[in-house]
């Protein structure tokens, strides 16, 4: 027979432990930098998705997310923290998934991306300088330039990958959201508070926002 566990404390860690995962992974200067963003924002496709672009006889088919992603940008809106996504892509799917996760902002069809990432800071009251920005492919760069934090995904183009403060251990759609959300979470000491709010249901989302969940809508 195994021993009994003992019960685990909730959060399981301090919040200093946390930040410490997160030095580990970032160094102390970047660490710094994360910890200062108030606002996350997003391409979608080799990001939010593996970027693949699945076609059926009536155009775009199907788009695949990770739910680890979707629960590590919930931890980031319960913590207080801003969510954006700014794709050149018009896409119906991704407009129900960033209604389902209550995105802050979502710019869509934009390749004009600077000019779209200021309507952004506008619309959520952030500066560049409190601003992180997660891009794959070259169409990123320069709105990556505006900001404080530049983070790619390993297969991007070198160009990216040269600029970026901080490159995912995973690719789009396999996770690499939550490693970000996690990470900046950790760095600013607010992982714990999004943990406790996790079993709040005052910040659980209804039914009618996960309206994709047929069985659980009608």
């Amino acid at each position: 027979m195994t021993a009994a566990r003992k019960p685990t404390a909730w959060p399981p860690l301090s919040a200093e432990q946390y930040r410490r995962q997160a030095v580990e992974c970032l160094g102390e200067e970047l660490t710094a930098s994360f910890a200062n963003i108030k606002l996350l924002v997003f391409d979608c496709d080799g990001v939010l998705t593996p970027g693949n672009l699945v076609y059926g006889p009536s155009g775009e088919a199907l788009k695949e997310f990770h739910s680890h992603d979707g629960l590590g940008l919930v931890m980031a809106r319960i913590a207080g923290l801003k969510r954006a996504v700014l794709t050149g892509r018009n896409s119906e799917i991704v407009f129900l998934r960033c209604t389902e996760l209550r995105f802050d902002s979502l710019k869509m069809g934009r390749f004009d991306k600077v000019g779209a990432l200021q309507e952004i800071l506008d619309e959520t009251g952030c500066g560049p300088d409190e601003t992180l920005y997660m891009g794959d492919d070259l169409i990123d760069l320069p709105a990556m330039h505006q900001v404080l934090v530049a983070v790619g995904v390993p297969n991007a183009p070198v160009e990216i990958l040269d600029f970026c403060h901080h490159v995912t251990s995973v690719a789009g759609g396999q996770g690499a959201v939550r490693e970000v959300t996690d990470l900046v979470l950790k760095s600013s000491g607010l992982y714990s508070t999004a943990l406790t709010r996790l079993l709040d249901k005052a910040w659980h989302p209804s039914v009618q926002e996960f309206s994709s969940d047929e069985e659980l809508a009608q």
